[in-house]
């Protein structure tokens, strides 16, 4: 079966032309449209939708804003944001906020149906300059201010690291339980103490961490 999307963008002309692209995909079906974020928030509402393509910066409610409510009142929907920003804090500000996927919008047809379709399994997908960025800031020295302490996670075992890295790698359980020789069931169980370790509530999230901290692909971890 077709996946059912919606496409929210503050430009009519992109907007409409992402839907008329992404309509003629295989697999895919664009079941509506959105202006900004309140109106992706009713449409998703309405229509229950497998994805929303969210742009980020849009009059009124964002999409920052939009995804945190669509992601904690409608988790069967799935955000990917499409936008020309890929700056640091709002890359991170987007999967805090839920989303499954961020792309820039020089991403092609096929690299933006991907993502959807990766989305909708519950994990995530990053743009290679996104992750650039991501691991450009982890590179940069960061100190407290003064008087502020660094709140720091519990230490991580080295099955967890590997773990963690073939998550910021975008793949499922399923293929880090390959790649490391251990089964599915002990994957999820290691994924569920990183969440406990690293405060984070979704993959997306730890994801964001790791690329934060250097554990992104072909990266170290910080000693």
């Amino acid at each position: 079966m077709s996946l059912r999307i919606v496409v929210a963008d503050d430009q009519e002309v992109i907007r409409e032309a992402l839907m008329t692209l992404l309509d003629l995909m295989p697999g895919i079906e664009v079941v509506g449209g959105a202006c900004d974020g309140q109106q992706a928030v009713e449409r998703v509402a309405a229509l229950r939708p497998d994805a929303v393509l969210m742009d980020l910066r849009m009059p009124g409610t964002d999409g920052i804003a939009a995804t945190t409510r669509i992601a904690e009142q409608y988790p069967g929907t799935a955000v990917v944001v499409l936008t020309t920003y890929a700056e640091e804090p709002l890359i991170l500000d987007a999967l805090r906020a839920g989303a499954r996927g961020y792309l820039t919008k020089d991403a092609g047809k096929a690299e933006i149906v991907r993502a959807i379709e990766t989305a909708v399994t519950g994990h995530t997908t990053l743009a290679p300059a996104v992750q650039r960025r991501l691991l450009d800031a982890a590179d940069r020295p960061s100190s407290p201010a003064p008087g502020e302490e660094t709140a720091r996670p519990a230490a991580l075992t080295g099955r967890e690291e590997d773990v963690l890295r073939l998550m910021a790698e975008g793949l499922p359980n399923a293929a880090i339980g390959r790649r490391l020789l251990i089964g599915e069931a002990t994957v999820k169980t290691h994924v569920n103490h990183l969440f406990a370790k690293l405060g984070t509530r979704t993959r997306a999230e730890a994801v964001a961490w790791a690329h934060h901290h250097g554990y992104g692909p072909a990266a170290q971890p910080p000693a």
